[in-house]
């Protein structure tokens, strides 16, 4: 069996040397784990009932952490579910919602059922589809019904 591999000498010297490199890395790895925590609607409950939402300081934070979106940063997202509540976070409609136990419930119910089954589609879902699908036909022909009158 392998042993673990211990970081040398050399990383510590490293990080001696250049102390901006050292807080870069920090900054990097606490900001990846509060977002990844934002996948979880009972922690985002639990801070929005101790009123962190109410602080500009930590709106500006949650605003500043939208660069976990672009494409160099997102690949070392674990939970896609936290960027969709970082969005969502961005309102102050969610932030008030959000304090709110039945509505933390709610929305843990919904991403449990999505995690459980990716592909179900709800009902009101299906019946948009629907419509969207017999609204197409209906369209194409009056199109074509001006287009012979004209």
């Amino acid at each position: 069996m392998a042993e673990a591999t211990v970081p040398g000498p050399a990383i510590l010297e490293e990080a001696v040397a250049d102390p901006q490199a050292v807080f870069a890395k920090e900054r990097f790895e606490v900001d990846l784990e509060f977002l990844q925590c934002l996948a979880n609607p009972w922690y985002i409950n639990i801070i929005a009932q101790q009123g962190y939402f109410d602080k500009p300081e930590f709106i500006n934070y949650l605003k500043y952490l939208q660069y976990w979106k672009k494409p160099e940063y997102v690949k070392f997202v674990v939970y896609p579910h936290a960027l969709a509540f970082l969005d969502l976070l961005q309102t102050k409609e969610f932030r008030e919602e959000i304090k709110k136990v039945d509505e933390a419930t709610r929305i843990h119910g919904l991403q449990y059922h999505h995690w459980r089954w990716p592909n179900y589609q709800h009902a009101e879902e299906e019946e948009e589809e629907e419509e969207e699908s017999e609204q197409l036909p209906q369209e194409q022909e009056q199109a074509q019904a001006q287009l012979q009158q004209q």
